[in-house]
C-alpha cells in the first residue's frame, strides 16, 4: 500500500509544475507610470479604505516561472516592488478574513497582468462564512473530523490562477466548524477523508469516504450559496464514515524509457480529487477511500529538465466494488515555438505611441478537447511570456488540437494574424504558411513545432460606450457587446470579431480594436458556459460567427474605427427578443 507520507513527499518534485495553493484577488489598475522597473499600488477594501499588513505577491506570468517578489502594505495600505524586468506579471494579495472581489472597471483592459511601471490598486473585502456541526449517526458530536469547502460555481471572475478549494477548519469538541474569508460564490462542504493541509495532525478520519452535507455523496451534495461579509450558519453534516473502495493499477511510460515516479490524480465530475504516489520502483498505485460514482484518472511523471509526461484521461466507475487493473502509460508532451514581430506605421496619428516590449506579450495555447487545465487546478496553463527578442515557447502542451491567444498591455497595437509555417524535414520541404487563426494545430505526443508567427500591428482603436435605454427599459443581465467585421473581406476572419461584457451601470470597453468598419451588436451571451470571446475566436464556431453577423446586419449600427482613434461616447442599442 503507498503511504500518504511518501504521495505527499513526491509531490514537492513538482513544486515547480503544480503551482501552490494560493487564493487570487479581483485587482483594478490605475495605469499611472511610476519607475519604469517598479509596481507599486495600494490595497484597499471596498469602500476605499486602505488595508495595512497584506501580504503581496508578485509573479511573472508563464506556468513554469514561479519566481515571486513579495511586500507587505504599510499603514496607508500600500506597497512598492522594485527592480522588475519589462514583462508581464501577475498580482496576489492575502489578508486573513478577505477574499476576492469582481472588478468592472471599463477602462481595465488587462484584468489581473501588470508590467513594471504599472501603479495597481488591489481590492479586497470581507469574506464569506460557512459554519455548522458535523455529528455522529446518534447525534452526538464529532470531534476533531477536518472539514474542507469546495467551490463549484464562481460567484466573480477570478483571475488565474485561482485553486477552488476555500478553506478548511477542523471540528471543535462540540463538533462546530466555521470556515471564514470565502469568495463570494457556490459550495459543497464535506466531512472526513484526506487532506494535505492536516497532514502532520493525527487525523483518524483521513481513511473515510468523505460525507457531504447533509449526509451524501458529491452527487447529491447540498449547495451552499457564499455572499461576500455573511455568513451560512447551520450547514451541518451527519457523518457516514466508511471505507469506500479503492481504485489500483498501474503506470508506465512508452517502451525504452528510463523507470519514472508518477502523480496519480483521480478527479469527479462534481470537482472532487485524489492523489496517490507510484515510485520507480513500485509496481503499482492504489487510490483508497473512493466513493461509488463516475471519475477520470490519468497520471503525469516528469523527466530532468522539468518537462512533463502525462496519460490521456481514463473514465472509471465505482459501483459497489474496487476497481483495478487500471493501465496508464504516459507519452511524451509536445511543444510550440514561434516569434512574435511588429508591424509599425507611419500614420501620425500613431507616431507619438510607444513601441511594446516582446516580453511584455503574452502567449496561450487553448487546447480542443478535454480541458487538461481544469482537470488538473494546479497543471500549469500554457501562457507564457516572449522573450525580449520576441522568441515564444510553448512547453508541456498534451496531445490534441490547439488555437492561439495573445495578451498585450500596449494600447495601440492589435494583433493582425497567426500563421504556421510548417517545419521542412528530411523528406519535405517547408510548406506554405497556414492560418493559425482559422484552423487547429494538432499535436501528436513529443512533437516539437516550429513555425508559429504571432504578428502585432501599430494603430489600433478602442471604445467606450454606454447601452441605451428607452424611457422605462432597464439592463438585461449578462448583456455583450459584439463588433463583426462590415467589410466583406474581413469576413470571415475570426481576429476581427470582438466583444466585451456590459457592467452594472451600462458601460462598455473595448481595446486593441483593428482599424476598420465594424456592425454593432448588444445581447446576452448565447452560451453562458464559454466566454463570448473565446467562442468567436474557436476555428469550429464559423457558424456562429455568420449567425452573429446576420443578427448584427438586422441592428444597422455601423461605426468606422481610424488607426488609433479613441470613440468615448459610443451609444448602443441592445437587441430585444
Amino acid at each position: 500500500m503507498i503511504s500518504r507520507a511518501r504521495s505527499l513527499c513526491f509531490a514537492g518534485i513538482f513544486t515547480t509544475v503544480l503551482f501552490c495553493l494560493l487564493p487570487a484577488i479581483a485587482q483594478t489598475s490605475s495605469a499611472q507610470a511610476i519607475k519604469p522597473d517598479t509596481i507599486s499600488g495600494r490595497v484597499v477594501n471596498e469602500s476605499g479604505k486602505p488595508l495595512p499588513n497584506a501580504q503581496i505577491v508578485l509573479r511573472p506570468m508563464g506556468p513554469m516561472n514561479l519566481e515571486t517578489a513579495r511586500a507587505l502594505t504599510d499603514r496607508e495600505g500600500k506597497f512598492e516592488v522594485s527592480g522588475l524586468k519589462p514583462m508581464s506579471y501577475q498580482i496576489f494579495a492575502f489578508l486573513p478574513g478577505y477574499a476576492p472581489v469582481l472588478n468592472d472597471d471599463p477602462d481595465q483592459t488587462q484584468p489581473g497582468v501588470y508590467r513594471a511601471g504599472d501603479s495597481v490598486t488591489l481590492v479586497l473585502t470581507k469574506g464569506g462564512v460557512i459554519t455548522g456541526t458535523v455529528t455522529n449517526q446518534a447525534g452526538e458530536p464529532v470531534v476533531g473530523v477536518n472539514v474542507r469547502v469546495s467551490m463549484v460555481n464562481v460567484g466573480n471572475h477570478l483571475p488565474n490562477p485561482y485553486y477552488p478549494n476555500g478553506g478548511a477548519d477542523l471540528t471543535d469538541d462540540r463538533g462546530v466548524y466555521r470556515i471564514y474569508g470565502l469568495p463570494e460564490g457556490t459550495y459543497v462542504v464535506c466531512a472526513g477523508g484526506g487532506d494535505e493541509r492536516y497532514v502532520a495532525n493525527v487525523n483518524s478520519f483521513a481513511n473515510d469516504v468523505p460525507t457531504y452535507a447533509p449526509s451524501s455523496s458529491r452527487d447529491t451534495a447540498q449547495e451552499v450559496m457564499v455572499r461576500a461579509g455573511t455568513e451560512a450558519d447551520g450547514v451541518d453534516i451527519q457523518y457516514r464514515g466508511g471505507s469506500g473502495r479503492s481504485v489500483s493499477g498501474s503506470a508506465r511510460g512508452p517502451e525504452g524509457t528510463q523507470p519514472l515516479q508518477f502523480v496519480i490524480i483521480l478527479a469527479s465530475a462534481g470537482g472532487l480529487q485524489m492523489r496517490s504516489f507510484q515510485g520507480a520502483n513500485d509496481r503499482g498505485f492504489v487510490l483508497q477511500t473512493v466513493d461509488d460514482g463516475d471519475y477520470s484518472i490519468t497520471a503525469i511523471a516528469e523527466r530532468p529538465g522539468g518537462e512533463l509526461m502525462f496519460s490521456a484521461p481514463k473514465q472509471i466507475t465505482v459501483r459497489g466494488a474496487d476497481v483495478s487493473g487500471v493501465e496508464l502509460i504516459v507519452q511524451p508532451m509536445s511543444s510550440v515555438a514561434g516569434r512574435v514581430v511588429l508591424e509599425e506605421t507611419k500614420n501620425t496619428e500613431c507616431s507619438n505611441e510607444q513601441r511594446p516590449a516582446f516580453s511584455e506579450t503574452l502567449v496561450s495555447a487553448q487546447n480542443k478537447g478535454i480541458d487538461t487545465f481544469q482537470l488538473i487546478p494546479r497543471f500549469p496553463r500554457p501562457t507564457v511570456n516572449a522573450d525580449e527578442a520576441g522568441n515564444v515557447l510553448l512547453k508541456n502542451l498534451p496531445p490534441g488540437q490547439y488555437y492561439f491567444t495573445t495578451q498585450h498591455v500596449a494600447k495601440d497595437w492589435y494583433l493582425k494574424s497567426l500563421s504556421f509555417v510548417p517545419s521542412a524535414t528530411a523528406s519535405t520541404k517547408a510548406g506554405n504558411p497556414v492560418d493559425a487563426s482559422r484552423t487547429w494545430t494538432t499535436l501528436k505526443p513529443g512533437d516539437h513545432l516550429h513555425g508559429l508567427t504571432i504578428t502585432l500591428a501599430q494603430g489600433a482603436a478602442s471604445l467606450r460606450g454606454q447601452i441605451a435605454l428607452d424611457k422605462g427599459e432597464t439592463l438585461a443581465e449578462k448583456l455583450y457587446v459584439y463588433l463583426v467585421p462590415a467589410e466583406k473581406e474581413t469576413a470571415d476572419n475570426p481576429l476581427r470579431f470582438y466583444s466585451a461584457a456590459v457592467t452594472a451601470e451600462g458601460k462598455v470597453a473595448l481595446n486593441n480594436l483593428a482599424p476598420g468598419r465594424y456592425l454593432v451588436l448588444a445581447q446576452g451571451a448565447l452560451d453562458e458556459s464559454v466566454s463570448p470571446l473565446t467562442r468567436l475566436r474557436s476555428p469550429d464556431e464559423k457558424a456562429y460567427r455568420i449567425r452573429l453577423r446576420r443578427e448584427a446586419e438586422m441592428m444597422k449600427a455601423e461605426i468606422e474605427l481610424k488607426p488609433c482613434q479613441k470613440v468615448v461616447d459610443l451609444k448602443v442599442r441592445a437587441k430585444t427578443n
